[in-house]
């Protein structure tokens, strides 16, 4: 649904006797990065829609623990593989682009990118890029995002 009927969904959940707005949801994504001449650089992608740069992540998948379920979106959205770490970096909110406008906490794990694909399911949805620290700060809108990289960073120089 688009954006106003999300915006609309919002409205009348607080105005509607009874509509009540679904619970919370927990996602997955990953923090893409590689280590390329002692400098750490990240993997952001952009969003199917609004093309914003953002971390690979997605819903939980049966069968699935959270890190594995966020290493098979690297996949799926930037075609990168390597090592997940089972511990979240961080976590940052936000919605699903439902009629309800869904709250959506996701839990992000660090991913030691080790093979890019050529080739993977969603590039003619999405770009990839890598860029240092800085540059994505610079792109990415959300603090929280960006917080989860100044946490990482902090996390390097210990």
């Amino acid at each position: 649904m688009s954006g106003l009927g999300s915006a609309i969904g919002r409205v009348f959940s607080r105005w509607v006797p009874g509509l009540q707005r679904p619970e919370p949801r927990v996602q997955s994504g990953v923090l893409p990065y590689r280590i390329v001449d002692g400098r750490v650089e990240y993997l952001l992608i952009t969003s199917r829609r609004s093309k914003r740069w953002l971390f690979p992540k997605g819903g939980l998948m049966k069968g699935m623990t959270p890190w594995e379920s966020a290493a098979q979106e690297a996949l799926e959205e930037a075609g990168v593989e390597g090592t997940v770490e089972t511990t979240p970096i961080g976590s940052y909110d936000g919605a699903l682009n439902d009629r309800w406008a869904t709250p959506v906490t996701v839990e992000v794990y660090p991913l030691h990118v080790e093979v890019q694909h050529k080739y993977w399911q969603e590039q003619a949805q999405r770009r990839r890029a890598w860029m240092t620290a800085d540059k994505a700060r610079e792109r990415i809108d959300d603090p929280q995002k960006r917080a989860i990289i100044d946490a990482f960073e902090a996390r390097l120089v210990n």
